[in-house]
């Protein structure tokens, strides 16, 4: 054999890195489902689900193209099986001259398969993921020198390098590079009113196969199966795509960063498992979003926020994975420590927000980002939560989970553990925020203007002891100065009775210490 092209369960794009260099008569595709990937985090059945179907679906369509292809499943890889047993056996049996993959998007995997391969006396050949709209070497020449990392001033540069929302003259369209300050709006006490339902696959033959293996296989794991709907096919992905565009895209923008209970869905457009597992080209999305507003069919403000995720912040984040890894996973820069809360499990709690979010994490693998960022990751970071328990949580339970671009939004947006890399403060709210934002707080027992005392808001309470407590870390970050300046205003009595309804309140929920003076 000549080469052996290792295709990663992320790595499902029909026109792959290996397309063009695939010689049927000396090369081999080489694939595998092992339960070590599935169980390293306690992953979310939905998740688990979603990766094996479209590996699968893959692989039949590599087939019909008549590509040669040895795929390992899950039945036949044994209990104790890893990407990197189940390779060396597979370099013993074929011993090709080389072994080539596309650069995976998670370090460890990354460092598995180069031990395997050179433990059978080959070289690794890592290459370039076509799929992304900017190559390492790009992100690490615009980081170089820069004393903050700042997403924005990326977004512009890529904005300007692949000629979207410009001007003839190269300005952006319609005046304004960012158009966040018209995407924060709420739906009132009047609720959201009648919301498109989006189109969610049916699973077929094959998908329903994969859950019943799920459901034998990972019985204990968290997280219904009745629910799944993701898509698990290029077909599939670009009808998620289109039906977004149709449906979603016009309201997205203006109420992106809203909160209904018992609304999962809203106006988002559902593509991030369809990107991740490389099911549709981020440019094909972009392309097809610019092409909405330039038709008249949605809003600028709506298409320029959808291509902020994903040529700015998608592509960001990515840049920030690699520059920093792997010292970045253990970051920490405010020391803390806490556990997380068992009820991120079962979403048992009597705070609405926290129990809707959670509940619907569980019931789908799927929260927006508003729901990611300002309710479960306030709640952590405000509780002094380790970040990498933060991480691993994330990663095991969103179905679209990938650490490339997990680990960075929470242990450096979402928790601050990275110390300002990424956000140049900390995402700290008191309840109040999500009052705003949402309706969750009517349905609450606690109330969010009340720090301490019968009914304290937790949010509230632990808002002013995350302050507290880490004080001496954020004197030095202007833009901590105005909460700093109200911390200020509190007696030291005021302060006593917010760290004992802190403490009282990490007791209830079964977790104690924060790692922090």
């Amino acid at each position: 054999m000549r080469r052996l092209f290792i295709v990663l369960g992320d790595q499902l794009s029909p026109e792959g890195a290996w397309r063009e260099d695939l010689d049927p008569a000396e090369d081999l595709l080489w694939m595998a489902e092992v339960p070590a990937e599935s169980t390293k985090v306690w992953s979310h059945r939905q998740r688990i689900a979603v990766f094996l179907s479209a590996m699968r679906h893959f692989a039949a369509d590599r087939r019909a193209e008549g590509r040669p292809l040895e795929y390992t499943r899950l039945e036949d890889a044994g209990n104790d099986a890893t990407l990197g047993s189940v390779l060396a056996e597979s370099l013993r049996r074929h011993d090709p001259a080389e072994v080539r993959v596309v650069q995976p998007g998670e370090w460890d995997v990354e460092e598995e398969l180069r031990r395997t391969v050179e433990a059978a006396g080959k070289t690794l050949e890592v290459v370039e993921d076509p799929h992304f709209l900017c190559p390492r070497d790009f992100f690490d020449r615009w980081a170089s020198g820069r004393k903050q990392l700042r997403m924005e001033y990326f977004y512009r540069e890529m904005r300007r390098r692949e000629g979207v929302l410009l001007e003839a003259d190269g300005k952006p369209v319609g005046g304004e590079w960012n158009y966040d300050a018209e995407n924060r709006g709420t739906f009132g006490k009047e609720g959201p009113g009648e919301l498109p339902t989006p189109a969610r696959p049916e699973p077929d033959a094959l998908t329903r196969e994969v859950l019943a293996l799920v459901e034998e296989h990972f019985p204990d794991h968290p997280g219904d199966l009745d629910t799944f709907g993701w898509p698990v096919t290029p077909a599939e992905a670009e009808q998620a795509l289109t039906d977004f565009l149709e449906h979603r895209l016009p309201r997205f923008g203006e109420v992106q960063d809203a909160i209904w209970s018992g609304e999962p869905f809203l106006y988002h457009s559902l593509l991030s498992v369809a990107l991740n597992l490389k099911l549709l080209d981020p440019r094909r999305a972009v392309q097809a979003a610019e092409e909405a507003y330039r038709e008249g069919r949605a809003p600028l403000a709506s298409v320029e926020g959808f291509i902020r995720q994903i040529l700015g912040w998608r592509e960001y984040v990515r840049g920030i994975y690699q520059r920093f890894m792997p010292e970045y996973r253990e970051r920490n820069a405010l020391g803390a420590k806490s556990s997380l809360p068992a009820f991120f499990w079962t979403g048992e709690t009597e705070m609405a927000c926290l129990r809707d979010t959670v509940g619907q994490t569980l019931r789908y693998g799927y929260a927006h980002h508003i729901q990611r960022l300002m309710v479960t990751g306030l709640y952590a970071l405000l509780l002094g939560v380790r970040p990498q328990e933060v991480h691993e949580w994330y990663l095991a339970i969103y179905v679209d989970a990938v650490e490339w671009v997990e680990l960075p939004n929470v242990l450096g947006m979402s928790q601050y553990g990275d110390g300002g890399v990424m956000a140049s403060k900390p995402y700290a709210a008191t309840g109040k925020y999500l009052q705003r934002m949402s309706n969750c707080c009517g349905q609450c027992p606690y109330d969010p203007k009340k720090a301490t005392g019968p009914g304290a808001c937790p949010f509230t309470t632990l808002y002013w002891d995350f302050l507290d407590r880490n004080e001496s870390a954020l004197r030095g970050n202007q833009r901590m100065g105005f909460q700093l300046k109200n911390l200020d205003r509190k007696s030291e009595g005021e302060r006593e009775e917010i760290r004992q309804t802190a403490e009282a309140h990490r007791r209830a929920v079964g977790v104690s210490g924060t790692g922090a003076d």
